[in-house]
């Protein structure tokens, strides 16, 4: 048994404060609200610098000290690799605009960013003795979560609303979960999963419902501050449901900080959602701290159609404490720049990646991103996972290939 270095002193209610202890299983705070994990920030300066984390193995468990994890027979690897940013020079140009980036987190295990915060969860999950595990998902989630489980022997039971993707069903089912689709929302099939935690003796893994998903995504913010050099940029527009990457990055920038690796900049963080459902969009126009849960909602973005989200105060805080601001965009325009990222640039978003391009030329018109800004996009899986509306034509071998007509084609 291999210990890892770890500087976890307690977990925190994220809305009163009040602290709970480390190392015990726990879901929500007393107050119903999600718990953060909190470290002696001073103790991890003093035992790494940036020069080891430099040369270690370029995969997120590089951060290891900035984790919760314990005891390294817990770590479930996958093949949890660092994520390339890279440069849309092409788009810039075509925009008159700052430095775009696009972090590509379709090459995690899974094809998503979901491999991050469910890598940690299911980690921790081993580390504290759960057997099974359940959660709701639109898709990529429940996909992570049923290969890390397999990988962990861990029982899964994963609930999908049913007009989730194919592709994600079949792969979460393939993978080893238990697979249901249900007539709703994830918040029903969340639901699902909370009324069952007693009968069916599982441990709720829904979005923010345990504390470690958080440090999971957390690396993100870690992992581009490494590659920019220990500097963040301008802008980070990130596609919002449950939030959880966004909450995560913040948190990492805090930290970061305060045992002095970044100054006191922060991007401007832009919560990204579509118009069919956006209920964060909605409470920052409105000035308040919780968002209504939104009805009927609906788009193409399936894995940011989420009507309601637990943390939906910590995501408005860190976009007001940032000076950023959330932004809806149509499903036209996603469909758009789905095709326009993949023409222009040669790299394949998937439509929640796409929506924050529309969101950034979107604002670049509106005049709420300046045309000097440096702006990172997430796109948060592979697009192969996607329908992808493209047009082909047929080549008859019966006949003489007219290559003229293959030379026209398309104009």
């Amino acid at each position: 048994m291999t210990e890892i270095p770890t500087f976890v002193s307690h977990l925190e209610c994220s809305y009163t404060g009040k602290e709970y202890p480390a190392d015990q299983l726990h879901g929500l705070s007393d107050a119903g609200k999600p718990l953060l994990v909190r470290y002696d920030l001073q103790a991890l300066a003093r035992s790494v610098s940036k020069e080891e984390i430099r040369n270690r193995a370029p995969e997120f468990w590089r951060y290891r000290e900035f984790l919760p994890i314990r005891k390294s027979e817990n770590v479930v690897r996958l093949g949890e690799l660092m994520t390339p940013i890279l440069p849309a020079n092409k788009l810039r140009k075509k925009y008159n605009c700052g430095e775009i980036l696009i972090k590509d987190e379709g090459r995690l295990p899974t094809g998503s960013f979901k491999a991050r915060g469910l890598a940690l969860a299911v980690a921790m999950a081993k580390e504290l003795g759960i057997t099974r595990m359940a959660m709701p998902t639109n898709g990529n989630a429940g996909a992570a979560l049923a290969a890390y489980c397999s990988a962990a022997d861990i029982e899964t039971f994963v609930f999908c609303p049913e007009d989730t993707p194919k592709v994600n069903i079949e792969e979460i089912a393939f993978q080893g979960a238990h697979t249901f689709l249900a007539n709703g929302y994830i918040n029903d099939c969340g639901r699902i999963v909370g009324e069952g935690k007693e009968i069916m003796q599982w441990f709720d893994a829904s979005t923010l419902k345990e504390p470690y998903r958080i440090e999971g995504k957390k690396t993100m913010g870690l992992e581009l501050a490494e590659q920019l050099g220990w500097t963040v940029p301008d802008v980070i527009m990130y596609p919002t449901g449950g939030g959880t990457g966004l909450i995560g990055m913040w948190k990492a920038f805090a930290e970061l900080e305060e045992i002095g690796w970044i100054g006191s900049k922060r991007p401007r963080m832009i919560a990204v959602q579509a118009e069919g459902c956006a209920p964060i969009v909605k409470a920052f126009e409105e000035g308040t701290r919780h968002a209504a849960p939104w009805v009927d909602a609906s788009t193409i973005a399936s894995g940011i159609r989420v009507p309601a989200a637990v943390g939906d105060f910590l995501i408005l805080d860190a976009v007001r404490e940032s000076d950023g601001f959330a932004v809806a965009v149509s499903d036209n325009a996603i469909m758009q720049t789905h095709k326009e990222c993949a023409t222009e640039e040669g790299i394949l978003m998937c439509p929640e990646g796409a929506a924050t391009l529309a969101a950034l030329i979107q604002e670049l018109e509106s005049g709420r991103i300046k045309s000097n800004e440096s702006v990172m996009l997430f796109n948060c899986a592979t697009g192969l996972k996607y329908p992808m509306n493209a047009s082909h034509e047929k080549i008859d071998l019966g006949k003489d290939i007219d290559f003229e007509a293959i030379s026209n084609s398309g104009k």
